[in-house]
């Protein structure tokens, strides 16, 4: 695993300038222009991809503040919004949304009527949904050895070896684990010998599971369970009222993992491109033959893994055909983080795939490279929509990644590199953002700093804000605050200038 991205980068660039158009040059704008995303047409090619808010219940239910939360992005009316990754089972995964039981549909409902009403309809509404396989704290070193690690004849002999002392052959399992306790401080060679790779990263990072962990029946079940989990899943989005699914490939979760070169199954599953492909395409074909064709079905997934042995550009370009050939109705690029590289957590927190240079790729900071962090992944999504329209698909494909001016997302779009110019960051930053350049009042646009404050947030599962505005009117009466009682959990309310009424929603 690879050190923090901040000993690599240390240019710190600044936002750079840039000019707002007035509402006439926005309306004649592709940014601003309809699209179709497979049977819908879109209003515009502004796009909010999913971001995790830790808003819902412990039991994944939708609460007033996700309703708030999703309120404020459709104010701001972009074209597509999509809702947080949600969990496809029915298992506990603390504050994040579900969707694996009918009992979740009605909350979801009243978030998709929340959008409806907030943007006057204007916006289209997906939501994500993913599968994660278990990922567990890093334990307290005297817990790992006195009582989580596996004792057996092959780390018996390990240790005797490594210690010249056959006595550890047939030496009590207590004493055998003290002595490991005890050389973690004094010897730490002996324990590195004595234990896995596996085992080591368990005690230094927390014990993860893998989609070629075949030895373990639930994960050598996965080609069998996910198709239907996910169509499940579809179908309750649809009937809830969503415009349409986006199947979760991406970043370090169980999809992207059967993609990635790292998946070494032998049962079908693994190894070549083909056989790499094979359960994302047998879940996107379950999803569509559950959901049917007149329904919205994207795919988010990786143009670059971004760590060693993972996916490079020429695999995205490869699935985003398949994908394509099989009716995705969109390919939305993401890159990077994953597990493989991440910082190591402290005792008692879980690892966090967006830590390493990998994470760095996925959301770029203002301390970079010479390259610089903005629009730095849009590459990626041109590669990919090349490769797609050359093989004769007119399939979307929606970039994101350091993306912060109107200039920036026309460039995008008039260079044929995108069909939709999505940004998380900068719409948490200021969710008014797309309506306020349309109408011409771009000057007024709280713009980001790409500083990740809002990505330390999610790092801890903390009610994640903007520090552009978190702070703003928190003594205001009737503000709802965040868990630490500092915060405010949304941005103040826009009105466009001299209007003294609610912000309207058709202009």
């Amino acid at each position: 695993m690879s050190p923090p991205v901040a000993e690599r980068f240390r240019i710190r660039h600044a936002p750079p300038s840039t000019r707002w158009p007035t509402a006439a040059e926005a309306a004649r704008s592709r940014w601003f222009a309809p699209a179709r995303v497979g049977p819908l047409t879109v209003a515009e090619r502004t796009w909010v991809p999913a971001m995790v808010p830790w808003r819902a219940t412990e039991d994944g239910l939708v609460t007033p503040a996700v309703l708030q939360w999703y309120a404020r992005f459709a104010e701001g009316q972009p074209g597509v919004l999509v809702v947080e990754a949600t969990g496809i089972r029915d298992v506990a995964s603390g504050p994040l949304l579900r969707i694996g039981d009918d009992r979740f549909i009605p909350g979801l409902r009243r978030l998709v009527q929340t959008v409806r009403e907030r943007s006057q309809g204007r916006t289209r509404l997906f939501i994500q949904l993913i599968d994660f396989l278990a990922v567990r704290r890093r334990p307290d070193p005297e817990k790992f050895f006195l009582r989580f690690l596996d004792i057996d004849a092959a780390l018996r002999r390990r240790l005797a070896d490594a210690a010249g002392d056959a006595a550890w052959l047939t030496a009590p399992e207590p004493a055998l684990r003290a002595r490991l306790l005890e050389a973690l401080t004094s010897d730490r060679r002996l324990v590195d010998t004595a234990l896995t790779p596996r085992q080591r990263e368990s005690l230094d990072y927390g014990y993860r599971e893998r989609v070629w962990d075949t030895h373990l029946p639930w994960v050598r079940e996965l080609p069998r369970t996910l198709p239907a989990l996910f169509a499940e899943a579809a179908h309750r989005a649809r009937t809830a009222g969503f415009d349409g699914v986006e199947l979760h490939y991406a970043h370090a979760y169980t999809m992207s993992s059967f993609l990635s070169r790292l998946n070494t199954r032998d049962d079908g599953y693994g190894g070549a491109r083909e056989q790499r492909g094979r359960l994302p395409l047998e879940v996107l074909a379950s999803v569509r033959q559950r959901v049917g064709a007149d329904y919205v079905v994207g795919i988010r997934y990786l143009g670059d893994d971004v760590v060693e042995g993972g996916n490079r550009v020429e695999d995205a370009v490869w699935f985003g055909v398949r994908f394509a050939e099989a009716a995705a109705d969109y390919l939305s690029v993401s890159k990077g983080g994953r597990f493989e590289d991440a910082r190591q957590p402290k005792v008692g927190e879980a690892v966090y795939p967006y830590t390493g240079r990998s994470g760095y790729e996925c959301m770029p900071t203002v301390i970079s490279d010479e390259r610089g962090p903005f629009g730095r992944n849009v590459p990626l999504a041109a590669a990919i929509r090349r490769a797609v329209r050359a093989a004769g698909h007119s399939t979307p494909v929606v970039t994101s990644g350091g993306i912060f001016a109107f200039e920036q997302a026309e460039g995008i779009l008039a260079r044929g590199e995108a069909d939709f110019v999505a940004a998380a960051r900068q719409s948490l930053a200021d969710p008014d953002w797309f309506r306020k350049v349309r109408l011409g009042y771009g000057h007024l646009v709280r713009r980001c700093e790409f500083t990740n404050y809002c990505e330390g947030l999610d790092q801890h599962h903390k009610q994640v804000t903007c520090k552009l505005w978190d702070r703003v009117a928190v003594d205001e009466p009737d503000v709802p605050l965040a868990t630490d009682g500092k915060r405010r959990l949304s941005p103040p309310s826009w009105r466009v200038p001299g209007d003294a009424g609610p912000v309207s929603a058709v202009d």
